[in-house]
């Protein structure tokens, strides 16, 4: 496990079990949040997310955490392990309001509101994105390490057997 791509629905907790892997592994993360948002709470140019995305890319190692599914495949394409954690949609939806409020390393600001638009981005995640991530997901299996997690305990197992 050298080049690591951490998939799953906005509040499911790609970040925590990417902070957690890393910390476990000390593998260098880079949060793709951080690469599209700017602290103003703008975001940058698709031109300039791709070079930022090209440069971790071109590393020795990494583990990138979140979606972006635009870039998904070629971030499929370069990393020999894949993570996604497919929650329950409630699991998501509570995780990301449970993150309103706080400083998080992943993004840039703090957020203050659960905003409607992204709280529907979520609802309908199960169905708009989940079937292309497996799609992917299946096109790249030969040649990496495929790990979906339905439950936060399968997760927690995992971590608890990587770190011993």
């Amino acid at each position: 496990m050298r080049k690591v791509v951490v998939l799953g629905c906005p509040g499911a907790g790609k970040s925590t079990f990417a902070r957690r892997l890393r910390d476990a592994s000390g593998i260098p993360l880079y949060y793709l949040d951080m690469l599209w948002h700017n602290p103003d709470r703008t975001t940058c140019s698709p031109e300039r997310f791709d070079a930022e995305l090209d440069k971790v890319l071109a590393k020795d190692c990494w583990i990138m955490d979140g979606n972006y599914q635009r870039t998904a495949e070629r971030r499929l394409a370069a990393c020999d392990t894949a993570f996604l954690l497919d929650f329950p949609l409630e699991l998501c939806l509570a995780g990301a309001e449970a993150r309103i409020g706080k400083k998080r390393e992943d993004m840039p600001w703090v957020e203050t509101v659960f905003d409607a638009e992204f709280r529907q981005w979520i609802l309908d995640f199960p169905q708009t994105k989940l079937p292309e991530l497996y799609r992917l997901l299946e096109r790249y299996r030969e040649g990496r390490e495929i790990v979906v997690f339905r439950s936060r305990m399968e997760m927690e197992r995992y971590l608890n057997v990587l770190t011993g």
